[in-house]
């Protein structure tokens, strides 16, 4: 069983799009019906709060982008649309896809995501991660790669932050999850593997990370050398429910990190909270802490609590040999960043076309789910 919230991408637009507006007030109501008569647009009176109308697709784009500039931010965080591809009222299954309009028009601007979802236009790049004390490699962390039409690489935090606006972010997280585990079969790669994930993607750890652990069991890789990494943790404004996540992944047998500690006033409450087996020093502290004493104070701080607590360190965005001998004496446990390595996908060169099929047949189920 899966969860559909996180695995499924609702198409809204059709060739022909029967919009059902909710609308607050009765002034919104008057913005929309306007607009519809100034497109010449076929629209009906459902009720004081409610108008319907039907746009051709090559009309879809001109009345999205028209209703984002007629109504006001708070219209259009009150103002709710479902969309439908037939005539009459909407089904129960149109009304279960109701959104407010600020995500529809987002959903709209994201379509080449979706889009590069759908195609599977995305992979997975890796960074090593060195042991400080013989500069051997650790770990990679995978990190995700989403291409647009142009196959041109699109700027992860962008494609994210667009994901989040458009309500795609369970989705687009889940992908990005699996396919860290797909790309490092297909890499056949020797050491721990860091898959990212953001706590606010997930509804219930039960059913939306069953999948990416289906994933990892599947491909053949022990929960032993799997540490999930919470990013975006200064975001977790429900810590019960974050505990309950980390438990699930716990109990069955990965480990976890925390991302970017020292950047923000929670982390250190995080850190007592949560008791990773990781953290992750936060880059802006690490960038060129060798001649800062402010930031020297604070990096040998963090890892002292954190080796009080059992909980090993990780400076990530290394990028000298005097920020690597400095973090080295600081007795910091790992070392990541550009003077080690910059992310890059794995080579397949050794894959055999059967290993290949094997891995085909074991995603295709998972990568289904996800459509």
């Amino acid at each position: 069983m899966y969860c559909a919230d996180c695995e499924s991408i609702d198409d809204y637009f059709f060739d022909t799009t029967h919009f059902w507006i909710f609308v607050p007030t009765l002034e919104t109501f008057s913005k929309v019906a306007g607009l519809c008569g100034s497109m010449d647009i076929n629209a009906t009176q459902q009720s004081d709060h409610c108008i319907s109308c039907v746009v051709e697709r090559p009309a879809i784009q001109k009345f999205i982008m028209s209703m984002n500039g007629a109504l006001e931010s708070k219209e259009k965080e009150n103002t709710k649309v479902t969309t439908a591809c037939h005539d009459g009222a909407p089904s129960i299954d149109d009304m279960g896809r109701i959104v407010t309009l600020e995500i529809l028009v987002n959903r709209y601007q994201a379509k080449w995501l979706i889009d590069s979802i759908e195609k599977e236009r995305y992979e997975t790049w890796f960074q090593p991660i060195i042991n400080a004390r013989d500069e051997s490699v650790f770990a990679h962390e995978g990190l995700f790669r989403v291409r647009d039409s142009d196959d041109s690489i699109v700027p992860p935090a962008l494609a994210f932050k667009l994901a989040e606006k458009s309500d795609l972010l369970f989705s687009l997280d889940l992908v990005a999850r699996r396919s860290a585990v797909e790309c490092a079969a297909r890499g056949k790669l020797n050491s721990k593997l860091f898959i990212n994930f953001n706590p606010s993607s997930i509804y219930d750890p039960s059913y939306c990370l069953r999948a990416t652990a289906a994933a990892i069991n599947e491909i053949g890789l022990s929960p032993s050398d799997i540490v999930f990494e919470v990013t975006e943790t200064h975001r977790a404004d429900d810590l019960n429910h974050l505990k309950g996540i980390l438990a699930f992944y716990r109990n069955a047998g990965f480990q976890i990190a925390l991302d970017d500690i020292g950047s923000g006033w929670s982390g250190l409450n995080l850190l007592q909270s949560l008791r990773p087996d990781f953290v992750k020093i936060d880059m802006e502290l690490v960038r060129g802490v060798h001649n800062d004493a402010y930031k020297q104070n604070i990096v040998n701080s963090l890892i002292q609590i954190a080796n009080r607590s059992g909980i090993e360190v990780i400076a990530e965005g290394v990028e000298t040999e005097d920020e690597a001998s400095w973090l080295k004496n600081a007795k910091a446990d790992y070392l990541q960043g550009y003077l080690y390595g910059r992310p890059a996908p794995l080579s397949t060169q050794t894959l055999s076309a059967e290993e290949a099929q094997q891995i085909d047949q074991k995603m295709n189920p998972l990568k289904a789910a996800a459509k």
